[in-house]
């Protein structure tokens, strides 16, 4: 019995002084996703301040692909001693592991929970050949013209493709995925008309929506948001039901030491509670949360059973 409990308090101060040590070199903080995509602008305004609480360099990789499967997968496969970060978003984290096949990594037991960092609306923007000014008049658009409009999403099983789906589902329409690796490519195309539609984070669209590029209109938000009050929420053109959100957050490979997580949870929080970070981010789009990994866990573990459910139901696949 002395034998365990002297082992139980050898491994507690191995852990403490492993905190009270931590980090004490370059950190890599990945993002599945490409540079300039919104949650790159999350994870490098998140590195800045953390690297400034620390002094040591937090590093952003980008490793992108498979709707963000291939650098979440990298991290999950990380040492769990807090030197491997990664930004997850609802795809790799809560919808990919009903979307696919397969996975290269569980998100249920390979992965950390550490903060929620930011939640947003997004908008429904449309090409201007197509003959709608409001959610009503697109749906009827749709269903006249099944399996003609083209949508663009920033991949397979992202935000904007499930709540595409989801709204699909509601409207009962039949439109065509077409994915790309973020959203720059989306709206290029929507531009030139090579696509019809797409559902993006409000600030990727706003500036062609306000030039009369592009058309929006609907949110996705309860409220209308102030970025664009002028456009109604789907909720309120006919969908009550409608709900779809995109978030963005802060994970760890599985297995980091308790003292190590509560230290860069800690940290992440007072970040995004610092106001030049709320301006910032608020100015993309976003609602910047800064949770515990507690709350966030939880919150996944929500958003999980919702969007599986929303795969079952509308058969939507990885394509």
């Amino acid at each position: 019995m002395k034998r365990i409990f002297l082992a139980l308090a050898a491994a507690a101060l191995a852990s403490g002084a492993a905190a009270q040590g931590y980090p004490s070199k370059p950190i890599r903080l990945i993002v599945p996703f490409p540079g300039g995509s919104t949650p790159d602008t999350v994870a490098r305004t998140l590195a800045q301040r953390l690297n400034d609480a620390w002094g040591q360099p937090v590093v952003v990789e980008n490793k992108t692909g498979a709707g963000g499967n291939i650098g979440t997968a990298e991290a999950a496969k990380s040492a769990p001693d807090g030197y491997t970060l990664v930004i997850g978003i609802n795809g790799p984290v809560a919808v990919n592991k009903a979307l696919y096949k397969s996975l290269p990594y569980d998100p249920e037991t390979d992965l950390q929970p550490i903060s929620l960092l930011a939640v947003g609306a997004q908008m429904l923007a449309i090409h201007p050949s197509v003959p709608a000014s409001n959610l009503k008049e697109f749906v009827e658009y749709a269903r006249k013209n099944p399996g003609k409009i083209s949508y663009g999403s920033v991949g397979a099983g992202s935000g904007s493709h499930l709540t595409m789906e989801l709204f699909k589902s509601q409207a009962k329409i039949d439109m065509v995925h077409v994915p790309y690796r973020g959203f720059p490519p989306v709206v290029q195309d929507l531009l030139s008309g090579n696509l019809q539609a797409t559902f993006a984070i409000i600030p990727a669209v706003l500036p062609n929506v306000t030039a009369g590029k592009l058309k929006g209109i609907a949110v996705t938000s309860e409220r209308r948001s102030e970025l664009a009050p002028y456009v109604p929420t789907v909720a309120e053109q006919g969908f009550p039901r409608f709900d779809a959100t995109v978030w963005i957050g802060l994970l760890a490979p599985a297995g980091l030491p308790k003292d190590v997580l509560d230290k860069i949870a800690g940290e992440t929080q007072k970040a995004m509670a610092d106001p030049e970070v709320r301006r910032r981010l608020g100015g993309a789009g976003f609602e910047v949360v800064g949770g515990t990994p507690a709350e966030f866990a939880a919150f996944i573990k929500r958003e999980t059973a919702k969007w599986t459910e929303v795969v079952r139901l509308t058969g939507a696949k990885a394509d």
